[in-house]
């Protein structure tokens, strides 16, 4: 395509999108907008290495500041897109009308709130954007008492990183334990042992009824779990407002794309707002990972060049717990038999199958079996 490019959402998955449009030899005008006042930068840090900080804000930003000027990419920050219009070639911001030849939406995703009384506090915090980062940071001193609502990684991370900084954390799970029902009962176990051994305390099997001053859980046994300040870890949701007003079609939440990333001929959907089609897989898929959305954003900005490119790897990423890190490839919809291998100290690989074939593999200081099992995942054999 020659004619503008609109990319609605200035994160990895847009940025990824423009740099593989102008690699590939797009010539068209690209424009990116984003409605936080801020570059595109690195989210994987806010819950990790940027919230103790052990890394400066200096280091968030994907590109340097005069890469947009030198690939022709018009950056608008601080701005909102209110509607887009594919078959138009219009997208609406409250900046006023952008002409588009095609629009690629890049929206990311959202905390999600969960539906208890007075869960919406000021005081209750999430974690998705910078600013956040900074204020769990503020808020979560060294010897503050903090309570982690949630298991998931998000939640095993921020629980992890505020314990390493010296505050007194507590987490509520519904799960009997981290991560238990999508990793199974012998990794979750060995996430509650990292996790107590941070000094995070653990309150597993537990439902929180309401949160009284943002920073107190009642929880459906009565009992009260009291800190100074909360943070969720309780998911997210990718938003997809603007592809429904659009009427793009909709899938397990997100935005229904081919393996190159198209929804329709001119619109276009990359990162957590997209549910693509992956040939490996032979089936739509939603993922929520940072790689991923990179290489999302990969192959729509050379779909728009003219490139021959489809997304067909297996999804996955990192996630570090304290000081350790967990490697997870999975097509992520579900296993019927694990297999957990020693490697002695704290080595160890999961290999997870479904009716015999490999669909996902999950390591501790084990790289190689990191990679051998994407290679075996995508090519449908059986664990080793």
């Amino acid at each position: 395509m020659s004619g503008r490019i609109v990319i609605v959402g200035a994160g990895p998955a847009g940025l990824a999108t423009a740099r593989a449009y102008r690699e590939n030899g797009g010539t068209g005008a690209v424009t990116m907008i984003g409605s936080e006042p801020r570059a595109p930068y690195r989210r994987p840090p806010l819950t990790k290495a940027f919230l103790r900080g052990e890394m400066p804000v200096e280091e968030l930003p994907l590109a340097r500041e005069s890469w947009y000027a030198e690939h022709e990419v018009e950056l608008r920050l601080g701005c909102t897109a209110r509607e887009v219009d594919p078959d138009g070639g219009a997208v609406e911001t409250d900046e006023g009308e952008l002409r588009a030849e095609a629009i690629v939406l890049a929206t990311g995703s959202e905390p999600v709130l969960p539906p208890l009384p007075g869960v919406e506090h000021p005081d209750v915090l999430t974690v998705r954007e910078q600013g956040d980062s900074e204020r769990v940071a503020q808020r979560a001193r060294p010897g503050a008492q903090v309570l982690v609502l949630g298991s998931g990684f998000i939640g095993c991370e921020i629980a992890g990183s505020l314990a390493l900084n010296g505050a007194h954390v507590t987490m509520i799970a519904q799960e009997d334990a981290p991560q238990q029902e999508r990793l199974g009962g012998e990794v979750a176990a060995r996430l509650a042992g990292w996790l107590g051994e941070l000094g995070v305390e653990l309150v597993a099997g537990a439902r929180v009824e309401e949160v009284e001053d943002g920073r107190i859980a009642v929880l459906d046994d009565g009992r009260r779990v009291v800190g100074e300040c909360m943070v969720l870890g309780t998911g997210s949701r990718p938003r997809v407002e603007l592809a429904e007003a659009a009427g793009a079609s909709v899938e397990q939440g997100a935005v229904a794309v081919d393996e190159h990333m198209r929804a329709s001929d001119r619109l276009l959907a990359v990162g957590d707002v997209a549910c693509a089609h992956n040939p490996s897989a032979g089936r739509r898929l939603r993922v929520e990972h940072w790689g991923d959305a990179l290489a999302h954003g990969e192959i729509a900005g050379k779909t728009l060049a003219g490139a021959q490119a489809r997304w067909d790897q297996v999804p996955g990423f990192w996630s570090t717990i304290g000081r350790r890190t967990l490697k997870y490839a999975a097509w992520g919809d579900g296993y019927d038999a694990s297999d957990l291998v020693e490697h002695g100290e704290d080595a160890f690989t999961v290999w997870y199958s479904r009716a015999g074939r490999l669909v996902g593999v999950l390591t501790s200081e084990r790289d190689e079996d990191y990679e051998r099992g994407q290679e075996l995942i995508r090519g449908g054999r059986r664990a080793p």
